[in-house]
């Protein structure tokens, strides 16, 4: 009878197992979902349309950076409080020499990070919503160029084919674009992608320098989680400390325009908030799963974002844009079906399948 029980239970854990790792999967993917889809609305809605019947625009991104990287630092020391019960500064006090050049990477990143964002959203007083929403969707193309100019990153011929897909797909759909000028957006598409380029290469130089960071060993292992919390704090403290000292008058036309328009505010803290907890559901998905994963979930969200943009915002879209379109997520989800066939062959490959496990022992 027991050797019978024994038997029962030891089948049904790995079922029990995929139940819940199924559970989590779904619920991380929705809740990734709901809230960049949320955020990429709000994001539009605070930077692109009039508030009040004086058609009145928001245009300070530095208040809406400070207060994103505030939410998402808070939010990011309690995930890693709950997921790790250690402090997030570890990585700094119990790495010896190492935690000073761990600190010099983090400021470094936190400084081109505070840069990005504001040339990002000063482009869309030039472009259209729809235009900077494909281009940010194309991280791969700086990315692989601030690889290879300063860290000497050799790529696969298919990824020179996705960023060559992406490129054509970004600057097919610019030049077609022919939105309406409005007060925000004078149409010269020049200096806004000028701007955007600006941005992504920061962008760029951001996700590299992250990836050079985890591929060091530390004593203290650097986490997502931790990076979240420390990144986004230091952001917070680097673009106060520069909108205090140089942008003062931002503060005041902030203060003025919420004296005005009292719902700015709660449409800033939603977004903050999302994007904030957006980044939770992001490293549970890379810690839980596969980059895989992760890359359709986004991928697919971006076009979702897309779609509800043209919906909800009234953008029209003529045919030459869609090929643009096309070729963008057709280039990206081509990597992601690479990626995914080669996780396969390494799964079916004994060989391959005993390195990764003598690499896991070790």
């Amino acid at each position: 009878m027991s050797t019978t029980i024994a038997t029962t239970k030891s089948e049904t854990e790995p079922i029990m197992k995929r139940h819940s790792s199924a559970i989590t999967l779904i619920t991380c993917v929705l809740g990734l979902y709901g809230t960049f889809l949320t955020w990429s609305i709000l994001q539009e809605r605070i930077n692109t349309k009039p508030y009040g019947d004086n058609n009145e625009y928001f245009q300070a991104p530095l208040i809406v950076n400070i207060i994103q990287a505030l939410f998402a630092a808070i939010v990011g020391l309690i995930y890693t409080l709950i997921s790790s019960g250690n402090s997030p500064f570890d990585v700094f006090t119990d790495n010896g020499a190492n935690g000073f050049q761990i600190f010099k990477s983090m400021v470094l990143i936190a400084m081109t990070s505070s840069l990005s964002s504001p040339l990002g959203y000063k482009s869309l007083n030039h472009l259209d919503y729809l235009a900077y929403l494909l281009a940010k969707s194309c991280k791969l193309i700086p990315v692989m160029f601030i690889h290879f100019v300063f860290y000497r990153t050799k790529f696969p011929a298919y990824k020179y084919l996705v960023a060559s897909l992406v490129t054509i797909g970004v600057t097919i759909f610019t030049i077609s674009h022919s939105s309406k000028k409005t007060s925000v957006n004078d149409g010269n598409s020049e200096l806004g992608m000028l701007l955007l380029i600006g941005s992504m290469l920061l962008d760029g130089l951001t996700n590299s320098t992250q990836d050079q960071l985890f591929k060091y060993k530390y004593k203290v292992k650097l986490t997502g989680s931790k990076l979240m919390c420390i990144l986004n704090l230091f952001v917070f403290i680097l673009t106060l400390s520069y909108t205090l000292v140089f942008k003062y008058q931002e503060i005041k036309d902030t203060t003025n325009f919420i004296h005005r328009h009292h719902e700015v505010v709660y449409e800033i803290i939603s977004f903050s908030l999302c994007g904030a907890i957006g980044q939770v559901f992001i490293f549970i998905i890379l810690e839980k799963f596969d980059s895989i994963i992760l890359i359709t979930a986004t991928v697919t969200r971006k076009m979702l974002s897309m779609i509800l943009s043209v919906f909800l915002f009234g953008h029209r879209l003529n045919i030459t844009q869609w090929l643009g379109v096309v070729l963008v997520f057709g280039g990206i989800g081509y990597e992601a079906l690479i990626k995914l066939k080669s996780k396969q062959q390494q799964q079916h490959d004994p060989k391959e399948q005993s390195s990764i496990e003598k690499k896991k022992k070790v």
